[in-house]
């Protein structure tokens, strides 16, 4: 059977699930890898466009509507003494030599570039970026050098985006091993309780494809851009009930007589 086939099985049966202990974890290792992408695809799309909007969208605003600035010893001075936000089509540029702005308050407002006491700020497609000025020794940047930065960073962001999706999907893919990892370990008291015989690598197998459902439901959930309450305590709760499901579909091992 074809990841496909496995993919579209793992959703609704229990059954196949349990069948699926059979085979060899090679290919189990590369079902967790492409559940992961899956699960990863909207997020990077989000971002990769939000990037790409939020660039355009930060020059003309730092061009055109923000007050003289310089980033020099780690610290940011400009001509205000007051934060100035600035929202365009969707986007929100933050200027904030006070202190008084967090990383967390602008990964609140969603696609947003800002330029902390101490550090640039991106937040786009659900992913915040920081950066603290300090780790760019010698830094010294003004309104006009910042431009032609954003301007660099525009020509190379294929690049950009390439690396950072990599980055993204290589934690997400070790995130979920160690789920897997952990559901299989519950996998043996449960297996217990239901008195099955099943090995840890059997479980670890079969935990992999309890996994599908749960995917499949909060990668829908991120493409429609809606918020699940407590998606992690949800997310554990029906792998947990499938990997139990599939579990009950052994059979149990013959008494001797």
């Amino acid at each position: 059977m074809n990841i496909f086939k496995q993919f579209a099985k793992s959703i609704y049966s229990p059954k196949d699930i349990a069948l699926f202990r059979f085979q060899g974890i090679g290919k189990t290792i590369l079902y967790v890898f492409f559940l992961t992408l899956i699960s990863v695809l909207p997020s990077i799309i989000f971002f990769s466009t939000a990037l790409s909007t939020g660039l355009e969208s930060a020059k003309t605003i730092i061009e055109e509507e923000t007050p003289e600035f310089s980033i020099k010893n780690g610290e940011l001075t400009a001509d205000t003494k007051v934060p100035v936000t600035i929202n365009k089509e969707g986007f929100t540029f933050i200027l904030d030599p006070t202190g008084a702005v967090s990383n967390v308050e602008v990964a609140d407002e969603g696609d947003a570039f800002a330029l902390l006491k101490d550090e640039f700020v991106l937040s786009a497609g659900g992913q915040t970026e920081t950066y603290p000025y300090s780790m760019m020794q010698g830094l010294d940047l003004t309104k006009d050098n910042l431009l032609d930065f954003l301007h660099n960073i525009s020509s190379a962001r294929g690049i950009i985006l390439s690396v950072i999706s990599i980055v993204i999907y290589l934690f997400s893919s070790a995130a979920s091993f160690i789920e897997v990892s952990i559901v299989a370990l519950i996998g043996l008291a449960l297996k217990n309780i239901l008195g099955r015989k099943l090995n840890y690598g059997q479980l670890w197998r079969m935990a992999a494809y309890s996994e599908t459902l749960p995917t499949l439901f909060f990668t829908i959930m991120t493409a429609l851009k809606t918020t699940v309450p407590n998606s992690s305590l949800i997310n554990w709760i029906v792998v947990l009930i499938v990997l139990l499901l599939a579990i009950n579909e052994i059979p149990k091992p013959k008494k001797s007589s």
